[in-house]
């Protein structure tokens, strides 16, 4: 499924190129944040998840979402990334916008915002929730 706005055309589905997509991370910034160096990672990454939501310019792949989720009551929004020279034209607000319909009426979105991005999420209707806990791999259980 693909849809137009303003030059930019949002699509939904994994069928994406695996040095393209690192190439998007890289340029977000989000790439700090993300095993980019670690192929096979990344390309489990996009087959696992539930929901995509891409923005192309022509060919060009400017922004991602990425959602797992049971579509009934949660989706995490694992990743949210617009390369640099396109944020502040309202992308990443239409890749959510397009996950949220995506997810349907039950699912909320729930996600770990990155430090640069933390007053983003408020902007665009997110409520801030303080109790989110995180278990590395590196941390036994006890």
């Amino acid at each position: 499924m693909s849809q137009t706005t303003d030059a930019i055309t949002y699509r939904i589905g994994a069928d994406l190129d695996l040095d393209q997509t690192i190439g998007l991370y890289r340029a977000s910034t989000l790439g700090e944040r993300r095993p980019v160096d670690d192929r096979d990672c990344m390309r489990e990454m996009l087959d696992r998840a539930d929901l995509i939501v891409t923005a192309w310019d022509g060919d060009r792949l400017v922004g991602i979402s990425r959602t797992l989720t049971d579509f009934c009551y949660v989706a995490y929004l694992a990743d949210l990334a617009v390369d640099q020279a396109y944020q502040r034209k309202g992308i990443g607000r239409a890749l959510i916008d397009r996950t949220q319909s995506a997810l349907g009426e039950k699912a909320m979105i729930v996600l770990l915002a990155a430090p640069a991005a933390e007053s983003y999420y408020p902007h665009v209707g997110f409520t801030h929730h303080p109790q989110a806990w995180i278990l590395h791999p590196s941390s036994p259980v006890g």
